[in-house]
């Protein structure tokens, strides 16, 4: 009852809205957009379209907002008009009561807010469809004053949430009984996924801990700025963190007047993306352009600021080379070694002929190169992309799920910025050189450096062994110890065969990297 409550609601929004006119309209049939005119009869249907969607959105929740979000990054797709509302979602939905803010702060910490921060904003700065953020000044352990940003999260999330969840299970099950195609592309799973991933979100700690992390993985770049984390005052409900000045980056003409160079601007939102994705597996996930600012200020002009950590994506080491091999090979234009990736890492049934999925992948990807990033969709390519594995029962993958959605909102981003961007040779380079670190011995040095504990354990007892062995050998050996003797000698054999054969590889793989930077520089 509680899913047909919640399906009634989403119609009665999308009524009450004037949603179903936008669908209607949209179609080629002349007897559906008659329809559409006589079910307008009656409703007061005089606001813009944009704005009907955006305030649909909001009623409905979270969820939908998060839709919203990601659909405002894609104007290639979208009518200016609705682009322009939807882009409202990112950071101006609007607040809940600065009181009731108050009062979750200081339920957090258990005293009044008057002495928790030295000062505290009660209107907010943003507010997004988890939480909301306020300025605040506090006095840290040594006495010093720090501006800082203190995101709390909106009150009662969590029953709204799970009744969208288990309304997106019910039709996941639908569609996994109902379709064959639909069982292939693992609805309930993804759903699983973000069912994880909205909860992440309302754990204001962990959220705190994906940004240590992130900082701590882009110390070195130089690219991008994460704030600092201020722990005395972190909560599930409350967040507070180091205060960024900088330019939403939305504001193009704010930051080129400033002297920001917008082409690399571009260049390095590709380099940081593919950074987080394949050097450290573990990715900020929800890059829309509320979540992103440029600095100003001359210590860090021009770099990146990320924000809202809640969404982060993680990759497996198999996940990470897999995809690297295929995105080298699509730059490459290898779609023979594509096909074979998809067969060997089983996303595609082992009786699939190569030549046939290699043609079809050809078919689809030939068109889009040699092109700047305005005359490619990334989201058309992914289309068809989609509708070739639905002929080879492709399996969708639901641990990749949020690296699509973030390549997507990359794509969004490097339109705004600079139309003339090259995804495919900006991101080549890197790619080449993260699989070269791979197959070379750089990843041998570092698994021995990883192992180096164990064989420190190991080590020192060696001669105590050998010593209790040594002793064992003067007393006549009974037939079990020979036997195990025997076996011993066995083994001692094989792994003298492996350290030469380990050896051999590694002289190969220095040989096979020497052949590689040959023919590639």
């Amino acid at each position: 009852m509680k899913h047909w409550a919640r399906g009634a609601t989403i119609v009665w929004v999308v009524w009450r809205h004037g949603l179903d006119q936008l669908l209607l309209d949209g179609l080629q049939k002349p007897w559906l957009r008659g329809l559409a005119r006589a079910l307008t009869l009656g409703r007061q249907l005089d606001r813009p379209r944009g704005q009907r969607l955006r305030e649909a959105l909001e009623q409905l929740g979270p969820i939908f907002v998060k839709f919203g979000q990601v659909l405002s990054t894609r104007r290639d797709l979208l009518p200016p008009d609705i682009a322009d509302e939807l882009a409202l979602l990112q950071d101006r939905v609007p607040p809940f009561d600065a009181d009731v803010a108050v009062a979750t702060i200081e339920r957090a910490f258990r005293r009044p807010i008057a002495e928790v921060f030295e000062q505290f904003e009660r209107v907010p700065v943003a507010s997004a469809s988890i939480a909301q953020v306020h300025f605040a000044t506090l006095r840290d352990r040594t006495g010093q004053q720090r501006e800082v940003a203190v995101k709390v999260l909106r009150p009662g999330m969590l029953p709204v949430i799970e009744k969208d969840l288990s309304l997106m299970r019910m039709m996941a099950g639908w569609v996994e009984r109902l379709s064959a195609d639909g069982r292939r592309l693992k609805p309930r799973e993804v759903v699983a996924e973000f069912d994880n991933y909205l909860h992440d979100e309302l754990d204001l700690v962990r959220e705190a801990a994906n940004a240590a992390q992130l900082r701590r993985n882009m110390a070195g770049l130089d690219l991008v700025l994460i704030p600092e984390i201020v722990w005395d005052y972190c909560h599930p409900e409350v967040m507070v963190m180091q205060r960024m000045h900088g330019v939403p980056i939305s504001q193009v003409e704010r930051l080129r007047a400033a002297g920001v160079d917008i082409p690399k601007l571009a260049r390095d939102g590709v380099t940081i993306f593919f950074t987080q994705v394949f050097r450290d597996g573990f990715f900020h996930a929800d890059m829309h352009p509320g979540n992103i600012q440029v600095s100003l200020d001359p210590a860090s002009f021009g770099r990146y600021i990320s924000l809202d950590f809640g969404i982060v994506g993680t990759l497996t080491e198999f996940d990470k080379e897999y995809l690297a091999q295929n995105f080298t090979a699509f730059f490459r234009r290898d779609y023979k070694r594509v096909a074979e990736l998809h067969i060997e890492s089983g996303w595609v049934p082992p009786e699939t002929r190569v030549n046939e999925l290699e043609a079809a992948i050809r078919t689809v990807c030939e068109p889009y190169f040699d092109r700047p990033l305005k005359e490619i969709s990334l989201g058309m390519v992914l289309m068809r992309l989609f509708q070739t594995s639905r002929r080879f029962n492709v399996e969708i993958q639901p641990q990749l799920v949020l690296l699509q959605k973030t390549l997507l909102n990359i794509e969004g981003l490097g339109r705004q910025l600079d139309p003339d961007l090259d995804l495919w040779s900006t991101a080549k380079p890197f790619l080449e050189k993260w699989m070269l670190e791979q197959m070379g011995p750089q990843r041998l040095w570092r698994e021995l450096r990883a192992q180096a504990p164990h064989y420190a354990q190991l080590l020192p007892e060696l001669p105590l062994l050998l010593h209790q062995y040594l002793r064992q050998r003067r007393t006549e050996p009974t037939p079990l110890v020979r036997e195990l003797l025997e076996a011993q000698k066995r083994t001692n054999r094989l792994l003298q065969s492996l350290i030469y054969g380990g050896l051999g590889f590694v002289l190969g793989l220095l040989l096979m990297q020497w052949l590689v930077r040959m023919r590639l520089f």
